[in-house]
């Protein structure tokens, strides 16, 4: 890490009255941590809107293992896409519900396209791509 760059910002009292509780909530120990964490998630948001190239990405689904086939459709289409898929963990949530979180990584209309087909699988009740970043390009 480089050199570190000293600054200061003015907002109105309400605004940092409201900072001050959102970091207390979120266990922050001083502002500046939460600033770093909030310039980089701005940063990985920005890649992810601007990207041409590799990013990285976690699909978290929840689905009913009881529809007939569904497990082995979400593993044709992981194995189907080796290249970009780089893990998956299974949880069973109970009965009826399982939880996969599934890390894609590669470009971002491929890493789109495999989340969304495996979103709109008959039986996938819930599905969400967190976007993350590979870390490169954040200090």
């Amino acid at each position: 890490m480089g050199k570190t760059i000293r600054f200061s910002i003015s907002i109105p009292e309400e605004l940092g009255d409201k900072l001050e509780e959102l970091l207390r909530r979120k266990g922050y120990k001083n502002r500046s941590e939460a600033f770093r964490d909030f310039i980089r998630a701005s940063l990985v948001e920005e890649e992810w809107k601007d990207s041409r190239g590799e990013v990285v990405g976690v699909l978290s689904i929840v689905y009913d293992h009881h529809v007939r086939a569904l497990s082995e459709k979400i593993t044709e289409i992981e194995h189907c896409n080796l290249g970009c898929v780089v893990s998956s963990l299974h949880v069973h949530l109970d009965e009826d519900h399982c939880l996969e979180a599934i890390v894609l990584r590669g470009e971002k209309e491929k890493v789109q396209r495999i989340s969304d087909e495996i979103i709109s699988t008959k039986g996938v009740i819930l599905g969400k791509l967190l976007a993350a970043s590979t870390g490169k390009d954040l200090a």
